[in-house]
């Protein structure tokens, strides 16, 4: 997968199936989307693109105080390349951006500058600036085609990154996972007395004990304080995947 910082060196796409969105998480709801980009683009001869942000829109705006994230740039990175997405395009969230229009954004950058030709969006999907977009402006576009993708439930229950914070708030990560699709994963730095911390706004499940692969190799942790203790002494940045 490449990443594409900005649309200042846009690939050259052949035919540029296109999905947009903070992504946190990469659960089983997204999956459904990314699927059916990559599906879609497959059929065209084409290739599939995720459209994120970077810083997420709400510290940009002055409302993260009790942001907690399930991905942060380099495990939703991680994530989208294991799913097997072509292009992963990162526009950079400033105050000047927050203010675009959604007419600006489908016209000069969706259509101008990336030559996305499809857009599959999700069924509360909203955009621009006061999130003015919406599936009923997109399907009325002259050159971009739309397709809207229902809720997803899994077993009849709801699957978002909402629902899954709150699992994990709980220590629930038998059933985050679940709805996840994936392990739950945890990039941070250790130092020589067994200590990760992660970056701020990574959410940390309850305080208490849990079983995990680190870098690889099955371990047992503790979340304790907003820092993870375990015993093994690294002194790099290592990847933990619940299990």
């Amino acid at each position: 997968m490449r990443v594409v910082w900005g649309f200042e060196d846009v690939p050259q796409l052949r035919y540029g199936v296109a999905t947009v969105g903070s992504y946190d998480g990469v659960h089983n709801g997204h999956r459904i989307l990314l699927d059916e980009v990559m599906h879609r683009a497959h059929e065209q001869g084409g290739e599939s693109v995720v459209i994120t942000f970077e810083p997420h829109p709400r510290i940009t705006l002055g409302d993260a105080e009790t942001l907690r994230l399930l991905s942060l740039f380099e495990e939703k990175r991680t994530l989208l390349e294991w799913v097997g997405i072509d292009y992963m395009v990162v526009i950079p969230f400033d105050r000047a951006f927050s203010q675009l229009s959604h007419e600006e954004f489908v016209n000069e950058y969706l259509v101008s500058r990336l030559h996305i030709k499809e857009l599959i969006v999700g069924y509360n999907h909203r955009f621009g600036h006061n999130n003015e977009g919406d599936y009923e402006y997109l399907s009325q576009h002259d050159t971009l085609r739309v397709v809207e993708i229902p809720q997803y439930r899994l077993e009849g229950a709801k699957v978002s990154s909402t629902v899954i914070r709150n699992m994990l708030h709980q220590g629930d990560t038998a059933n985050a996972t679940q709805l996840l699709g994936h392990p739950y994963i945890i990039i941070g730095i250790a130092d020589e007395k067994g200590r990760i911390e992660v970056e701020p706004y990574k959410l940390l499940p309850a305080d208490g004990q849990y079983r995990a692969l680190i870098e690889g190799k099955e371990s047992m942790i503790e979340v304790r304080g907003g820092v993870i203790l375990q015993k093994e002494k690294f002194l790099q940045k290592v990847k933990i995947e619940l299990l």
